[in-house]
């Protein structure tokens, strides 16, 4: 008989929020891989829980060697607890390579549902979630983030991305050039902890608002693109970028404006007006 991996949903701010049978699960495994082992041992203790099994750290720069191991003992019959910072195991933590391994293993994979920052930003950020996708972290290098964003100007589905303080408001600025000043948005910070706070606004007006500095954990929420009647012709780009130009309007931003309005690249653009 082999054993059973479960991945574990922790508080992403109150410990309040943990479901009651992450105490169980904390109890019973036989092996508990945490991200943290001391935040893993300050959570039992405000669970009031007492861990019999083997605990071991499994994070993003060990996670590669230790799989192997964790996948052995799933296969010797032990019941593997995955649990996280906060949050979803797996979901922008350690925890897919795993769960990876386990399921080529032929081994069962469980979660116990809980907290998550994803649908909880989600929910309160008054944007429409009826479609949505999680996007995760932003690259940090600038060239490689424009690369990203330019990809999703098309993307009419609500997103949803993490970010980390010190890099919150130049994510926001790259956002606003990408997708519109204009654009709603809404920054999630410190979401169901004390100083919870939601900022709702034009992407442009959040990153001003962000410029000072912000702290603690970040998820941002930003609406999906408008589909626009603009067809899909580099004559019909030209013939708009020249118009707006004719405006008065910096030839940048109305090639920006006009992959909006398309629902395209900016480079799509750009290359129709150059190379024309």
């Amino acid at each position: 008989m082999t054993g059973t991996l479960v991945l574990a949903a922790t508080p992403i701010g109150r410990v309040a929020d943990a479901p009651p049978r992450l105490a169980e699960e904390l109890a019973g495994a036989d092996v508990i891989a945490a991200e943290d082992t001391r935040r893993l041992r300050r959570l039992c203790s405000d669970l009031d829980v007492a861990i019999a099994g083997r605990v071991v750290s499994y994070f993003e720069g060990n996670e590669a060697r230790r799989t192997p191991a964790l996948v052995e003992s799933l296969l010797a019959g032990e019941r593997v607890l995955l649990v996280t910072d906060a949050g979803m195991s797996s979901v922008s933590d350690p925890g897919y390579r795993l769960v990876a391994a386990a399921v080529a293993a032929d081994v069962p994979v469980t979660a116990v549902p809980g907290p998550s920052a994803v649908l909880t930003a989600l929910a309160v950020s008054g944007l429409p979630v009826d479609r949505f996708c999680f996007e995760g972290f932003l690259p940090r290098k600038a060239g490689e983030r424009s690369r990203r964003l330019d990809a999703l100007v098309a993307e009419e589905r609500t997103m949803v991305f993490f970010e980390a303080p010190h890099r919150t408001h130049t994510a926001l600025a790259a956002m606003a050039e990408a997708f519109g000043a204009d654009r709603r948005a809404a920054v999630c910070r410190e979401l169901t902890k004390t100083h919870e706070e939601v900022r709702r606004g034009g992407l442009a007006d959040l990153a001003g608002w962000a410029e000072p500095g912000v702290r603690g954990e970040v998820t941002i929420v930003v609406a999906g693109a408008v589909p626009e009647t603009l067809p899909a012709d580099p004559t019909a780009y030209r013939a708009a970028v020249a118009d707006l130009e004719a405006d008065g309007t910096p030839r940048k931003e109305a090639i920006g404006q006009v992959a909006r309005a398309a629902g395209v690249p900016k480079r799509e653009v750009y290359d129709a007006v150059h190379r024309g």
